[in-house]
């Protein structure tokens, strides 16, 4: 059976329930993210994790009693945080704390999508079994309008992102997913392919030239980034 990933807990705390819903609607038309629970202020939040465990917290800003802000800094850093508030002026503080983002409201379902993927890109891992599973097998699926399409790895020319969504590029056709591409990447051999730039995973077999700056890929050159270039110039010049 294919393994998925696993599913991220997210929490909601907010004085006012209209903004508990909106987030929580959005949150329920993501793949992978599931809501725990909705809280109206930080008392109750403190309260609900003293017996649970969440990995991102929703968090308004301008709350009574507590902050959003104090509660951040009060609770582990494990936990990871994307601001909401109705205010601008909060945001220098937010990411000062190391927030994977900061919505500023009414927060659209694109804008709260963006936010989530931020959060994969930086922190989404599968666990070990599902590596090492996609290792063994030689095909993947990725859910694309509203089906489970299966890839095989050989037709996979390179994978692009964009901020919402994922291009895969195969031999005939391209698929469009809803996926991130680091959660994407997790499920492909690492052996075979190569993560070049932020938004760009090439297919090793299919590389035509590179040089320092980019890669050739079928006629198509794109560029390999400075945070990743160590790492792709020192596994290409192993072939």
């Amino acid at each position: 059976m294919l393994k998925q990933n696993k599913d991220i807990s997210c929490l909601i705390i907010d004085d006012e329930v209209i903004a508990q819903e909106i987030i929580a609607s959005h949150l329920s038309k993501i793949p992978n993210i599931k809501c725990v629970n909705s809280c109206n202020n930080a008392i109750e939040a403190f309260n609900y994790l003293r017996n649970h465990e969440v990995d991102l917290i929703f968090l308004d800003i301008n709350m009574p009693e507590i902050s959003g802000i104090s509660f951040a800094k009060a609770i582990s850093k494990d936990v990871k945080i994307i601001f909401t508030t109705a205010y601008r002026d909060y945001a220098v503080e937010g990411f000062e704390l190391q927030a994977v983002d900061y919505l500023l409201k009414p927060i659209s379902f694109e804008r709260l999508l963006k936010a989530v993927n931020n959060y994969f890109d930086i922190y989404g891992e599968n666990d070990s079994n599902v590596s090492e599973e996609s290792n063994i097998n030689d095909f993947m699926f990725v859910r694309s309008d509203r089906r489970m399409i299966k890839i095989n790895f050989e037709a996979i020319i390179y994978i692009e992102s964009y901020s919402d969504y994922i291009k895969i590029h195969l031999n005939n056709e391209t698929i469009v997913t809803r996926e991130t591409i680091s959660a994407v990447e997790a499920k492909l051999p690492k052996n075979k392919f190569l993560r070049i730039h932020r938004s760009f995973i090439i297919s090793l077999a299919n590389i035509s030239s590179f040089t320092n700056e980019e890669i050739t890929i079928n006629k198509t050159s794109l560029p390999i980034s400075r945070s990743y270039k160590k790492e792709v110039l020192s596994t290409l010049e192993k072939f």
